[in-house]
């Protein structure tokens, strides 16, 4: 097996916004977000139905654990629903596609009481991201059903050992054809969401919806929107919901924003498009240590009413 360097990492316009524009979806799985915060039990509050909140955390430069640190001021609710630990990688290993994780992404997970189970404490999900890994292995070229579901009991396994809440889509870097691989086909994604599905039941499922995966959603009456949660725009800076057979607007998220390079006034914007629309989804990425109550609040406040609190 191939080892790389480091899990490669979004950009404020990931590469195929300069090949098809600014489009795209991305989707979570089928066990929903809501439920009461750890602080939100003892003010009453709750996060159950509300838009919902998404942070992409590197993990190669950045703590998991900042996410927990906003609350919304008086009901102490969660500032954030969820959060997304990126990445692990799909890689080839010269005949089959196999699951990775850099030492980074792979001490997260072996630290999850100090790393992952505080945030589910506080009623965060947590979910690890799979990307691609420029070696040719991506969700979309599987040779067949088989093989689809073998990289599926991967992830499930990983899943179920370090009890997180799901799995992470983004079909970005897989670089289709390298290393002898083949070209994208119609039932691979579709294969591997149903089998990742049927072994987690009760978990979530998401999709970064970009790349040849996103063009290919459906497969011999399968649908990919019928076995996930939301899907949402990976497009940072952008406001543009995907469009998903068997989704309705309140499993999408229209709004893509980068904490560091997205003005406060978009995001305060896109947040009242994203009510008034009706979306159900506000995606936000690289959230990194210090005091961004600014920032989020300039969301939270249009999303939930209430300010951010950094703690």
């Amino acid at each position: 097996m191939t080892t790389p360097s480091n899990t490669p990492q979004h950009s404020p316009f990931p590469r195929r916004a300069l090949l098809r524009g600014l489009g795209g979806a991305a989707l979570l799985g089928a066990a929903g977000l809501g439920g009461a915060t750890a602080a939100g039990a003892a003010t009453g509050a709750t996060t159950a139905g509300r838009i919902k909140s998404v942070a992409y955390i590197e993990v190669n430069s950045n703590s998991i654990s900042n996410v927990g640190r906003y609350t919304l001021a008086g009901s102490g609710a969660n500032a954030f629903d969820l959060a997304v630990i990126f990445a692990a990688n799909i890689n080839y290993d010269g005949t089959n596609a196999v699951f990775y994780c850099n030492p980074q992404v792979q001490a997260v997970l072996d630290n999850a009481a100090t790393t992952i189970r505080p945030l589910q404490q506080k009623g965060i999900k947590v979910i690890l991201s799979v990307l691609g890994n420029h070696q040719g292995a991506g969700f979309a070229n599987f040779p067949d059903e088989a093989a689809a579901d073998r990289f599926a009991a991967s992830l499930a396994d990983t899943v179920t050992r370090y009890g997180l809440d799901g799995i992470d889509f983004d079909d970005e870097w897989a670089e289709y054809g390298k290393n002898g691989t083949s070209q994208p086909n119609d039932w691979s994604f579709v294969y591997l969401v149903k089998s990742l599905r049927n072994r987690l039941p009760g978990k979530l499922i998401t999709f970064y919806n970009i790349g040849p995966a996103a063009d290919h959603l459906s497969y011999g009456g399968l649908r990919v929107g019928d076995m996930v949660d939301y899907a949402w725009n990976p497009y940072y800076g952008s406001y543009d919901a995907p469009v998903i057979d068997g989704m309705g607007p309140s499993k999408l998220g229209a709004a893509a924003v980068d904490l560091n390079n997205t003005s406060t006034s978009t995001m305060k914007s896109f947040a009242q498009r994203t009510k008034t629309d009706g979306y159900g989804v506000y995606v936000t990425y690289d959230l990194r240590a210090g005091n961004y109550s600014t920032v989020i609040s300039s969301f939270t406040r249009e999303l939930y009413g209430s300010a951010a609190v950094y703690s």
